[in-house]
Parts: C-alpha cells; structure tokens; sequence
C-alpha cells in the first residue's frame, strides 16, 4: 500500500480550522447577551487533528442559521507599505477597541511593530444582522515561521484566547510523473519540484534536439513538508527518467560531491554537454549559408540556437574561461577551454553572469551569460561554436566521452543505494517524521 494512501497516512489540517471551529461555535451565542471584549489568558489545550475535525465537524452542523450575528466571514489580510499592523486589521471593519485587545492579546507572544509590509494574515469576521451591524474578530491567525503560527479566538464568554501552534514536520521522498506541457520548466514546478530540481534535470538532459512537448518524464526528489503538505524546502534530486535516460544520484567515497549516473554505473558526467540552453533548437546550422544581413554566401562557423533576450547559457562542461569581452561583429563573447583539446565559445551575448572574468574555473551546468542581440545580429539567439584542437567543428557532431566508471567498491555502493531509490519508485513516495508535533496555549 502507497504510503500515500488517505487509509494509512496521518489526517491533514490546517492551523487556522480551530479557529474556524471556534468561531462558528461562538456565533452560536449571538442570541445571548454579550460582555465587553476581554482578553483571556490560555489554558493548556492539545488537539490532535482527529480532534480538530471533530470540533470543526460539529460547529459547521450547529452553526447554520446563528441568531443575532452572521455565520463568520474568512477575511485574508495582508499589511500594505507604510500601513501598520493596526490599521491593516481596521479595514475589516472591526473597530478601535477590538483591535487594541487583538493587540494586547498578540503582545504576549510577539511585537506587532515588528510586522512588516507583505506580512498575511486571516482572520475570520462576523457582524450582527441589522442593516448597519457592527463588524466584530471571531478569530485570527498568523504564521510566526515555517511551521509555527499563532491562533487567536473568541471563547464563550467573549475573551481572546491567544495559542501558538505548531505543525508536524516530515521528511519526503516525492515521486512525480508526467508529460512536458510547455517548457520544461513549468512543467516540473507543476509537480512541486523547486528551482534546484528543476535545473538538475535541465543540466542532466540537456541533447541537441532538445526538449519537446509530449516528451515524458518520471522525477524523485527530496523535500520537507508539514503534515498538512505545505512544502517548507526542496531537497536534492535523487532521480530523473527521460528521453530514454535513467539517472540516479549517488556520492562516491571520498568525492567532494554526489554525481548521477545510470543503471550500469556510469558517470552521467560527459566532458561536453552539447546543449547550452536549457531547451536548445537550432536555427541556423553549421556549414555554408548565406548570410542574414551581409547576404554574402559564407560558411557559418557555428550553430544559432533560438531563445529568448536574457535566457540563461550554462558551461557544458568543467573548464577555464579563456575570454569574456566585446569582440567585434560577435558582440559580447565567451570562450571556454574544456579536457580533451576542446573548447566552446558563445556569442551575442545580453550579458555575462556577475563575476565572470578570464581565468575563472567554471563547472558543467553554471550560468556564464545570458541571450542577447549585440554585435552583428539579427535579433535574440545564441551563436554557439566548438573547437576540437584549434579547429572549428559543428556542435551536432562532436563525439562524447563518458567519465570514468565507478571503482568496484563504490560500485556495490552505488547497487545498494540504486535499490534504495528503486522501492521508493514502486511504493509511489516515502515520508518520515523528523519532528514531533507541539501544540500548547500561552
């Protein structure tokens, strides 16, 4: 059974469902007489998420037609620039007086000075059922960090109660399949993938064709979730499936940093990667052409590859920066001096990464400059050139050779850690708890 089953994995829920809860029950006592707005000190409270479910179960039953004030409203907030948290509270429609005891109540765990312009909040409103009825804070919360947040409601009686809340944290293994719709890119993000995923496979992938929509993939990467799945932080990639390759994450004895490498063990590293944009299609090949703006037939002594004003290039392989300048009808240019007699040179160019300078070692995958139209261009593209021992070669047909193969004791190393990856793959994910939920009043 997938670890993922609803049968099997803890119940999810959000902080703010036990002030929901709360405020749908208190409105229950609209027909009562209410007492002037307090704040209460808490009690210690613990709920476990079965128990919240219960609670929000049976106000949501008992609360459908409150007498005297509304059923509450979920009212998102979020403090503008140059807007204090007090005024920010005030456009819900509640007055001075609440929001001072809102205040004082949040005091004893925080500052609300400290609140900054961007800082959201929710709070859930309800007013009484005259044409001009009063606004009145049923309840609030606000997130303090990745997993706390502080719950303000209103108890029985009309006080605040003030409790911080903190949520279960848990290591996952997330496995995701699907199909390129778009750019590759969006396509990742789609299954919860960050950045650094995302580039791990762009860099891992990288062929001359390219990526295509319809092309298929299948992706395990690290993260750290809550128990009520928001995702806190993307860990590493552990494996990537696509266009026919099948790359697993493994770090060798003694080596600096993991690499990635196929079922066999070899090194998915090449010493040319022969894609330097993250999707690659070229527009104008090496060999004879005439060219765009002189008209004069003349060999191109490259490949252009289209993309966009400000698209990342990436080094395809470990090297020396030999040159990063104006040069000429190339506009701004890079040179890179790569193993094996080769070198790679990138022409066009908008800009070069900050920093970039010759002399600089680069590693496969870094960004070295961006898309641009300077020099003699047509518009946005990357002219791409390869030189094999002082000689320029096309691009599509430079030979490439694998790094060398694991050693016989890393190699058992790397099956171990292969099957590891490979029952995580069948059993659709893994979590594991690394912290114990904490859930006091204050």
């Amino acid at each position: 059974m997938s670890p993922f089953d609803p049968r099997t994995r803890p119940a999810r829920f959000a902080p703010h469902v036990l002030t929901a809860a709360a405020a749908m029950t208190v409105a229950l006592l609209a027909g009562r007489v209410q007492p002037p707005v307090t704040a209460e000190a808490g009690v210690p409270v613990t709920l476990s998420p079965a128990q919240a479910r219960v609670l929000e179960a049976k106000a949501l039953a008992s609360a459908g037609a409150p007498a005297g004030l509304t059923i509450p409203e979920s009212v998102p907030v979020e403090i503008r620039k140059g807007e204090t948290f007090e005024q920010a509270v005030q456009r819900t429609g509640i007055g001075a007086g609440e929001t001072r005891t809102l205040i004082d109540t949040l005091g004893r765990a925080l500052d609300v000075r400290d609140l900054r312009p961007g800082q959201r909040f929710e709070t859930a409103i309800s007013r009484h059922r005259t044409p001009r009825g009063d606004r009145h804070l049923i309840g609030l919360t606000l997130r303090t960090g990745p997993v706390s947040q502080l719950t303000v409601s209103r108890t029985f009686d009309g006080a605040l109660r003030l409790r911080s809340l903190d949520e279960t944290v848990m290591q996952e293994t997330r496995v995701a399949r699907g199909e390129v719709e778009g750019s590759l890119a969006s396509s990742l993000r789609a299954t919860g993938a960050g950045a650094q995923v995302s580039r791990a496979v762009a860099q891992l992938i990288g062929t001359p064709g390219g990526v295509k929509a319809g092309d298929r993939f299948a992706l395990a990467f690290d993260r750290t979730v809550t128990d009520g799945g928001r995702t806190i932080e993307t860990g590493e990639l552990l494996y990537v499936a696509m266009k026919g390759r099948a790359l697993y994450r493994f770090k060798p004895a003694g080596a600096r940093e993991a690499g990635y490498f196929d079922p066999a063990g070899v090194n998915a590293r090449t010493d040319v990667m022969r894609a330097p944009l993250d999707r690659m299609r070229v527009s104008s090949a090496f060999g004879p052409r005439r060219h765009p703006i002189s008209g004069i037939g003349k060999r191109h002594e490259g490949a252009d590859l289209a993309a966009g004003m400000g698209t990342p290039v990436r080094a395809p392989a470990d090297g020396v920066v030999v040159e990063a300048r104006r040069w000429g009808g190339y506009g701004n240019w890079v040179r890179i001096r790569h193993p094996s007699g080769l070198e790679s040179g990138y022409a066009h160019l908008s800009r070069f990464a900050p920093g970039l300078r010759a002399g600089q070692r680069v590693t496969q995958g870094e960004v070295v400059a961006y898309v641009g139209s300077t020099g003699a261009s047509t518009g946005p593209h990357l002219h791409y050139e390869v030189w094999k021992r002082g000689r320029r070669v096309d691009p599509a047909g430079v030979t490439t050779n694998h790094s060398p193969g694991l050693a016989a004791s890393d190699l058992a190393a790397f099956r171990v850690e292969k099957a590891r990856i490979d029952r995580i793959l069948a059993a659709g994910g893994e979590r594991r708890p690394v912290a114990t939920p904490g859930r006091a009043a204050i």
